[in-house]
């Protein structure tokens, strides 16, 4: 991660998620990189990854049939007025309440980068927002196709 970190930080290249995790091989974690730029830019970044020593192989999910996921937690301040547009909010977005106090509420939503940015601008409408964390995008490729070392 470090080496794909200082390729981009080299590069100027920006990274709007990173998420690293192992998977189902103990030996192989898998990064979920998303990046913005030309079909050019893209095609470098591609290049130079692959020169990294610890790559297994490199998917750009762009153009496939695709399947993604982030997680959102945050914090809201709730007051007299602000508590039921809060439940009404996470009930249209399909979130989940956490936990709840008499001055706060804490939320959890799943879904794609746009799900979760749409949640964050209703919810910040009427509600102070005071702490949130995001995972970062989770994708796969939809259908029977698996990233797999290249032979």
């Amino acid at each position: 991660m470090a080496r794909v970190a200082g390729m981009f930080s080299a590069r100027g290249y920006n990274i709007e998620s990173l998420t690293v995790a192992p998977t189902h091989d103990a030996t192989v974690s898998r990064l979920t990189l998303v990046t913005t730029g030309s079909d050019a830019v893209i095609e470098q970044i591609i290049k130079q990854s692959r020169k990294l020593i610890d790559v297994v192989e490199i998917a750009d999910l762009t153009s496939r049939e695709h399947i993604e996921s982030e997680l959102l937690m945050l914090k809201v301040a709730v007051d007299a007025a602000g508590g039921r547009k809060i439940v009404e909010c996470v009930r249209r977005h399909r979130a989940l309440v956490l936990d709840e106090t008499e001055t706060t509420r804490t939320v959890q939503l799943t879904g794609t980068g746009a799900e979760v940015n749409e949640f964050l601008a209703e919810l910040s409408g009427f509600a102070r927002v005071l702490e949130l964390v995001r995972s970062g995008t989770a994708a796969l490729e939809c259908g029977s196709a698996v990233l797999a070392p290249t032979a």
